[in-house]
């Protein structure tokens, strides 16, 4: 299995926007790759929410931009850009280990009829809306009270990760791989992985760079967490030019596809 595959950058980007939150204020891999892009003699120019809510960024096929997810959400819908994977892709159920099902806030609570939950929810379509967390008390509901009713969910049962872990796939081939949470002498199983990667490979949800998560139960077994976009993912640590190349690999990828006028 190769782990350090390197991108063939092609000179499509010529110019990145990176997001910073004020005074310079940059997230580390993010910093990481305006270091890489500049060395590689691609101008580099920061920005805030505010500039791209004034539209003071130039969007074109040859500009990458780079921020966290609430920032390159709103750049892609300048971008008319909607072809967005699901978290759960469907070539990846078979590794969940757990049934999911999407409901929205106004379903979940009307069927539960304000009753203490043992389910994992987290956010559907506007991810960083808040984090996953298991409703187990009143108080949990309450949290779910204060959102649009209108708001869609994911609603799972609940499994118990030991381990946790980040693989980082660029054009079909896994590039690193970081344990980012649990007992550190815990392994996955790499036939599973190898299996979930061909599986999604060969799916028509595929693209050409995203982190893929997964875990190790009690049980010992390997199971999906979650898939991860390559346009906004984070790096726990990835060596940054196999990161950049992941996500310049993702951004020209999106560019190619997007429904904008150049």
């Amino acid at each position: 299995m190769c782990f350090y595959f390197k991108y063939i950058f092609q000179k499509m980007i010529t110019r990145a926007y990176i997001h910073e939150y004020g005074n310079n204020k940059i997230e580390p891999e993010h910093l990481d790759v305006k270091n890489v892009l500049e060395s590689r003699g691609i101008g580099c120019e920061l920005f805030t929410l505010k500039k791209l809510q004034r539209n003071q960024l130039i969007l074109n096929n040859e500009t990458l931009v780079v921020g966290d997810h609430s920032a390159i959400s709103q750049v892609l819908k300048r971008l008319n850009f909607n072809s967005f994977p699901s978290c759960y892709p469907e070539s990846l159920n078979k590794y969940l280990h757990r049934n999911i099902r999407e409901t929205t806030v106004r379903k979940l609570l009307l069927e539960n009829d304000g009753n203490t939950l043992n389910i994992f929810v987290k956010p559907k379509s506007r991810t960083k809306l808040f984090t996953g967390f298991v409703i187990q008390s009143n108080y949990d509901l309450f949290k779910i009270e204060t959102l649009a009713k209108d708001t869609e969910l994911y609603c799972s049962e609940v499994i118990e990760f030991i381990s946790e872990f980040r693989v980082f796939v660029n054009q079909s081939e896994i590039v690193g791989i970081k344990k980012y949470d649990g007992d550190e002498k815990v392994t996955l199983n790499m036939n599973i992985i190898e299996n979930a990667i061909h599986d999604f490979e060969n799916s028509t949800e595929k693209t050409n760079g995203y982190g893929i998560d997964f875990g190790v139960l009690k049980t010992g077994e390997t199971a999906l967490i979650e898939w991860n976009d390559g346009f906004a993912l984070g790096s726990y640590g990835l060596d940054k030019e196999i990161y950049t190349d992941l996500i310049l690999s993702r951004w020209e990828e999106i560019l190619k596809t997007s429904n904008f006028n150049v």
